[in-house]
């Protein structure tokens, strides 16, 4: 058993604070059900959401992150591979994005397979059997069915004697996730939670959409969390949603307010739609703002945050943010040149990738943030 499961190195039970400081924002008027998307698109990004992001923060203490796993599919698909196929421009999506490769899951994985073998891998990490799990959630947005959820297929693969929960929260899925299983390992309603964010972005994108398909990749990430120290754990974080930008980034069809029509697939509507230039505003200013005000309300400075491991959407918007907070870009983890945005996946792929190379040692404070279609996003100081 990993030395940090150990009875004598458990803490004290978490604590769960909240602090509510009073809203700034601007709800959005309301609407009718019946406003088509496109209407939603037209209107300036600045109305289609709050003023001002929430000001609600939360705190959850006595939990740590005891191990780590990610996995990426074998079939790397570089910018030179979609200019052969596709036409597109390799030193456009590297200049405008970051992204150089990609990852592609095989004909036969789906989302479940990258989730299952990112699990496996944490599991050897902290030399624990799957039968200590007792709980299981999984952040994603592209499952394999609508029904059953991933999270359930990856527990009969596991073999868990575990309730196991999709969490839909698309690229912020992964926090949506640490924090809900952090609940339940803080008040001692779960002894080992396992979270994994994965995706399989490949199957939702139109592959011949230049704005779209050269972004995404496919992957997936696992941490286990077990109780902790008093110190460990969630310092402070938030999570956020604003669905009056829900039209920014969405799929139109394929569910039940409308399912997909051979019109509609023959317009591409099932695949996913993204309004780049708000998207790209929205997620600066949503990186920027909930990273300040999390800093703020702990007290410490941009540069006393060990490591920052950030949704990999765009270098751009990585970039920017980081350079309108002050923070050093050696402080800043990236691998998005590597397998671009896996969603999901991305936030934990990242904290693998970094713990296996000594870039997070105990006690350092990590600001993780994830943001995207929902509009949705969360952020923490992570104690390790």
């Amino acid at each position: 058993m990993h030395e940090s499961l150990r009875p004598s190195s458990l803490g004290s039970p978490g604590r769960g604070d909240s602090v509510r400081s009073k809203p700034s924002f601007v709800p959005p008027a309301d609407r009718s059900t019946s406003e088509s998307s496109a209407s939603v698109k037209d209107r300036p990004v600045e109305e289609q959401r709050g003023k001002l992001f929430s000001q609600r923060i939360n705190s959850l203490l006595g939990i740590q992150i005891v191990a780590t796993g990610s996995y990426v599919p074998d079939v790397i698909v570089t910018n030179e591979d979609l200019q052969a196929e596709y036409g597109f421009d390799p030193e456009w999506i590297e200049q405008r994005t970051g992204i150089r490769e990609r990852r592609h899951a095989a004909a036969h994985q789906a989302t479940s397979d990258l989730c299952t073998e990112a699990a496996r891998r944490a599991l050897r990490s902290a030399r624990v059997s799957p039968k200590d799990v007792d709980l299981l959630v999984v952040g994603t947005f592209t499952p394999d069915f609508s029904c059953p959820s991933t999270a359930c297929l990856v527990q009969d693969r596991l073999g868990l004697d575990a309730p196991a929960v999709d969490m839909h929260a698309a690229c912020s899925g992964f926090m949506y996730a640490l924090v809900t299983a952090a609940q339940y390992v803080a008040t001692g309603n779960s002894q080992l939670a396992l979270v994994i964010g994965g995706d399989c972005n490949s199957r939702i994108v139109n592959p011949t959409d230049r704005r779209t398909a050269p972004l995404f990749g496919d992957g997936a990430g696992a941490v286990l969390l077990a109780r902790g120290e008093p110190h460990q754990g969630l310092m402070c974080y938030q999570l956020g949603a604003d669905g009056s930008g829900g039209a920014l980034l969405d799929r139109p069809a394929g569910g039940t307010r409308r399912p997909a029509s051979v019109d509609d697939l023959e317009a591409g509507l099932q695949y996913l739609q993204m309004d780049g230039r708000n998207v790209f505003k929205w997620a600066v200013r949503a990186l920027t703002d909930t990273i300040e005000l999390l800093l703020n309300h702990a007290g410490m400075g941009p540069n006393e945050v060990s490591l920052y491991v950030l949704h990999q959407a765009n270098i751009r918007i990585i970039n920017y943010a980081m350079e309108q907070l002050g923070i050093s870009p050696e402080r800043v983890f990236n691998n998005l040149h590597r397998y671009g945005n896996t969603s999901g996946g991305s936030i934990p792929i990242a904290l693998d990738e970094a713990f296996r190379e000594g870039r997070i040692n105990r006690g350092d404070t990590l600001a993780l943030s994830g943001f995207g279609a929902g509009l949705a996003w969360g952020t923490s100081l992570l104690r390790w």
